[in-house]
This record gives C-alpha cells, structure tokens and sequence, in this order.
C-alpha cells in the first residue's frame, strides 16, 4: 500500500496519522518545523502539539531547545523517523502494550542512578562529543531473551539519543554472559557484587554527580559557587 498523502481531503485518519504524514512528506528527517508550522498546517484540530509527541512511542525522535542548544525555543527537529503509523499493521504491532505510572517510572529510574543503560550519561548531561546536545532521560519497554531462550519485556533507562539509534533486536541474556566471562577475576568478582545488590556500584563521586545533575540548569552555577567554598586550598 502506498503512503497516503496527509493533506488529502479522503484521508480519515486521526490527528497522529495525519501528523506523521505531514512531516515525513513536509518536513523530512533531519529537519527543523515550528509549533505555529504545525499548527497551520492542522488548522482547528485540537492538541496537534500532542499527537506529535505520542509519536514518541512508536520510536520518532524529536528534539527541542531542551535536548539540543542549537534550536530556537520555537524550533523542534525530527531527528528519526520512526515506525510507519499510516500502515495498520504496523501500527499495531509496535503499539505500547501499556502505559508505566509516575511511580514506576521513579522506581526504575532510581534503580538505574539516574543514568542511560547504554551510554551512562546522566539525565541533564551534555555529551561529550556535541556540547550543544542535552541528554534526556526517558523508560523504553526492551524485549529481553532469556536464557532459555524465552522473551519478556523489561523497562529500562535510556537517553533519547541511544534510544533513537538502538537495534530492534532483543536484549540477551547470553549475551551479558558472554560479556562478562571476558572480564578478569577481580572485575568478574565486582560485577557479580554489583548484580547481588540489584544495581551498579558507584563511587561517592559518581553519586554526587548525578545529584547534581539533576539540579535544575538554572541553579547548578549557585551549587558550584557553594561548593568552591569548601575546596580545600
């Protein structure tokens, strides 16, 4: 089936169909729109700004002003084009299966310190390798491969930029095996402490950095300037 056009007057689809639409064919991957953009473009539907945004959940990335410095407050860019919404089948078989409350969403937050699974930067922390990119924090629901080779799904902590560029492969479980059976005796012996605890071990200098980092933007210099006081001379 061919991709229907979004301002086509037959096209019945909601508001995040239309959407997706409206941006693969006017916008493109890679490219900057405005809210007022969208907002013309969808004259009297109501909550476009949100429709774009549950594309999220089907794997689009989007930036703002927040993840990425080089934007305008106004400014958003489509960073991934995600799964094909328009196409049904699709659709379906990428939807969320549910949705995680506020208080699981904590908890797995907490469990991981606060920090990216995959790259381990923390939530609010530039990238070392582009200054003008934020790292935001968000819980993916990842298939994991058992041992026994079954599935099961697990949250986990990514940043948007890891989460945009990961395999749509399943987590394995032999393969965390695998990786550790590499390692020499002390750091084997280390991990396997960090698994009996249920989370990684940090130092007191890693834990003070993520609290830090999750001070807002706006008061860190304030925690800085504090901090210098006590710095031994």
């Amino acid at each position: 089936m061919g991709q229907p056009r979004w301002d086509d007057p037959e096209n019945s689809a909601g508001g995040m169909i239309r959407a997706a639409l409206w941006l693969v064919q006017e916008v493109g991957e890679g490219n900057t729109f405005t809210k007022n953009q969208l907002r013309e473009a969808f004259p009297g539907v109501s909550q476009i700004d949100r429709r774009v945004r549950d594309l999220r959940s089907y794997g689009w990335v989007l930036y703002s002003s927040v993840e990425d410095a080089s934007l305008l407050a106004e400014d958003q860019r489509l960073a991934k084009i995600g799964v094909h919404v328009w196409d049904a089948k699709a659709r379906r078989a990428a939807a969320p299966q549910s949705t995680i409350t506020a208080k699981e969403r904590q908890a797995v937050l907490a469990r991981d310190g606060y920090m990216c699974t995959l790259c381990g930067i923390a939530g609010g922390e530039p990238y070392p390798d582009d200054a003008a990119l934020t790292a935001v924090l968000s819980i993916s629901r990842r298939s994991a491969t058992r041992t026994t080779g079954k599935l099961k799904d697990a949250f986990v902590t990514e940043c948007k930029r890891c989460r945009s560029g990961r395999p749509d492969t399943p987590l394995s479980a032999e393969a965390a095996v695998a990786a550790a059976e590499g390692l020499d005796p002390s750091d084997l012996r280390r991990l396997v402490r960090w698994m009996e605890r249920g989370r990684r071990g940090t130092t007191e200098l890693d834990r003070a950095w993520a609290a830090f980092m999750r001070v807002p933007a706006d008061m860190r210099a304030a925690v800085a300037a504090s901090l210098r006081t006590h710095q031994v001379s």
